[in-house]
């Protein structure tokens, strides 16, 4: 097979096993006016973004991502929380890079907070059989370096809205977001909330990039992490102490547990026991056209 057909069948495969994830409104965002559509190779989004703004903007407050109850959602409230914790930490590490967070009852330039809208829930069945036909095959072919992708069933998904407002509470960028996971990319874990635990943090580094820089986090040349993140990856010290709020990331231990397919609950223990006043974003409310006039 020509070199350039195997560096693309990977591809191929993410396209097509991947689970659909519905682009869901949940009327948290202040306003869906002139949100525009930014689609990723895997993800689906809308977004709008004043870049003049972003840019300006120094500091940030991160309000604790909320995930309600839902029929139609069959996860525990204990899930539920994990995958929220998940999106809330990613985001505070990424928009640590460009912005100082503050403490979630301090003043800040622009104030964040997401709501999930929606998640499949990964069937552990499947991801299980996934995992043992990786093991085997690591056992019997310990020298052929060729990944096995997942089972294409019983796939999670994950739907995320967000946005950032000013101090004022004009909205200054805003994402209603949505993606699947594929057979490739995306390691299976044995629980309900596995995808979409995992899936939490690639929502948090898209909207912290549009947050950060005004524009599409789509369709550019993927970029590494940057080395001073990795510490706190790694279970480290945050580098602002408001992110404390989020605990810290599982660290070796997390990525053993994903290495083996293990449950995020049994390596993430969630939400630190933090002595924190979290004062909550005021409830949204539709722009006026004046309002919208000043926010451009």
């Amino acid at each position: 097979m020509p070199l350039r057909w195997t560096a693309l069948l990977p591809l191929a495969l993410a396209t097509a096993g991947c689970a659909t994830a519905p682009l869901e409104r949940a009327g948290s965002l202040r306003s869906y006016d002139r949100l525009s559509d930014a689609n990723g190779l895997v993800t689906r989004s809308q977004i709008r973004a004043n870049k003049k703004d972003l840019l300006a903007a120094k500091t940030v407050r991160i309000v604790p991502t909320v995930f309600p109850a839902r029929a139609d959602v069959p996860l525990s409230e204990k899930e539920r929380s994990l995958v929220a914790n998940a999106v809330s930490r990613e985001l505070c590490l990424a928009l640590s890079e460009r912005f100082r967070i503050v403490s979630s009852d301090g003043d800040a330039d622009l104030t964040v907070q997401a709501t999930v809208t929606h998640a499949t829930p990964t069937d552990p069945v499947a991801a299980g059989a996934s995992k043992a036909a990786s093991v085997i095959k690591t056992v019997a072919l310990p020298a052929v370096p060729v990944p096995v992708p997942r089972l294409p069933v019983g796939l999670g998904s994950l739907s995320v809205e967000a946005e950032a407002r000013d101090f004022a509470g004009f909205q200054k960028a805003a994402m209603v977001w949505a993606r699947g996971a594929n057979v490739v990319t995306n390691s299976p874990r044995v629980a309900n909330e596995g995808d979409a635990y995992d899936l939490a943090s690639d929502f948090g580094t898209d909207f912290s990039k549009l947050v950060s820089t005004g524009e599409s986090p789509f369709g550019g040349v993927p970029s590494l992490p940057p080395i001073d993140s990795l510490p706190v990856r790694l279970g480290g010290a945050p580098k602002y102490v408001a992110c404390e709020a989020f605990g810290r990331f599982p660290g070796l231990t997390g990525l053993a547990g994903q290495g083996l397919g293990l449950p995020p609950g049994w390596t993430d223990s969630g939400v630190k026991a933090y002595d924190v006043k979290v004062r909550p974003i005021e409830p949204s409310t539709p722009e006026t056209n004046s309002e919208r006039a000043t926010a451009q």
